[in-house]
This record gives C-alpha cells, structure tokens and sequence, in this order.
C-alpha cells in the first residue's frame, strides 16, 4: 500500500536571502516533546528565521523494521509544532537518500544565499562520527549540540568534540554562531526533556 503525503510537505520550505534557517532531522519514531523542546530552543538561543523539522524516510545506523510509516510520523510531527516558524517537511523523500550528508549538500546548493545550521540533540553527539561523511557535515555547517538528558557529558568524550574542539564556540555565543565559517559548533545547556522516542516505542510494545 502506498501511503500518501501532502505535496507541500514534499517541496522544500522557501527561503529568503540572508535568513539563518535551523535544520533539525531524524527519523522522529515517534516525536516527542523532547524533540519540540530542542527545536524551542535552536529557535531562541540560535536567532533563527526558520527551523526546519525534517522527517527522513528512515535512519540507515537504526532499525528500520520498528519504523512507522512517514505519513503517520509528519502528522504526529505536526501536532507537537505551534511556532510558524518551524516548518515540517519530508522532501528527503524526493531525493532518493537516506544519508543527511548527502541531504545537506542538495540544500546548501539549492539555497546558496542562506546561512544553515545542523542542529542536534546531545543523545546523537556520541555517535556522529559514524554517519556517512560526518566530517563533511562539520565542515560545511556550523552545528549546534543541544543538551539532552544523561547526555550533558557527550561533548567531552564524543569523536566529533575531540576532533573539533578547536572550533567550538562558547554557548554565550550561540546567537552569532551562524556567522562562524565551518567547522564551528556550540553545545547549548537549557531545559530537558527525558522522554525519547526508544523508550515511547518500548511501551507501545514497538521495540
């Protein structure tokens, strides 16, 4: 059965010259208010024009067997955002990719006059270098760690904090960090949220 999903969550959010545009993906199975919250705050502490709350088709590191079809994850996406200025779109799904390199790269092309920023939550610092062509990721986007909990540490132990402790940027700074050339990143302390989507799949008896 082939499931349907809105045109316009299909076509990549428009943009304007100059706008600072956050660029928050996964897989998102299920969002939660954790998810919300990490996008509340790339907003506010980053001086964002936009977020951009990108579903992917599925995660190549993570089980996809357990995935809930994109069209259920976009609408349950949707009702955790009240800020207009979070935008919801699966256009991964046009690109035939998986990979967030690979997604990233067709964005900066597409919109050469934006200033972007890779946002993640801290629970996927620990594990970044084992995406495909991490360090391209790092060295074209300015990226910003936002805190989540049991992962305050991650920073300081992760391979991408290591390798790029040099380009860190102190959090106080955060609101300018879109004006850093890559590689440049921020790790941004604030509200948490326990919730995680492994542990929501766990009670629905989802894996």
């Amino acid at each position: 059965m082939t499931e349907t999903i809105a045109r316009r969550h299909l076509i990549m959010p428009p943009t304007a010259r100059g706008m600072i545009v956050g660029l928050f993906g996964g897989s998102f199975n299920p969002p939660h208010a954790g998810h919300a919250l990490v996008a509340e705050i790339a907003l506010r502490r980053l001086n964002l024009d936009q977020l951009w709350w990108m579903v992917t088709p599925g995660n190549p590191l993570k089980d996809r067997g357990n995935l809930a079809p994109l069209s259920e994850r976009m609408r349950l996406s949707e009702r955790l955002v009240h800020d207009p200025a979070v935008k919801v779109t699966a256009f991964e799904k046009t690109l035939g990719t998986s990979y967030t390199a690979k997604t990233l790269a067709f964005v900066k092309a597409r919109n050469p006059h934006v200033h972007f920023i890779w946002i993640m939550g801290a629970d996927n610092l620990k594990g970044f270098h084992r995406w495909q062509n991490w360090r391209a990721i790092a060295e074209t986007f300015p990226i910003a760690v936002i805190d989540r909990p049991g992962s305050t540490l991650s920073y300081l132990s992760s391979k991408m904090a290591r390798t790029y402790g040099h380009a860190r940027i102190d959090e106080d700074d955060a609101g300018s960090l879109w004006k850093h050339r890559a590689p440049a990143w921020t790790f941004i302390h604030g509200p948490r949220s326990a919730l995680s989507s492994t542990a929501l799949r766990a009670e629905r008896g989802g894996g």
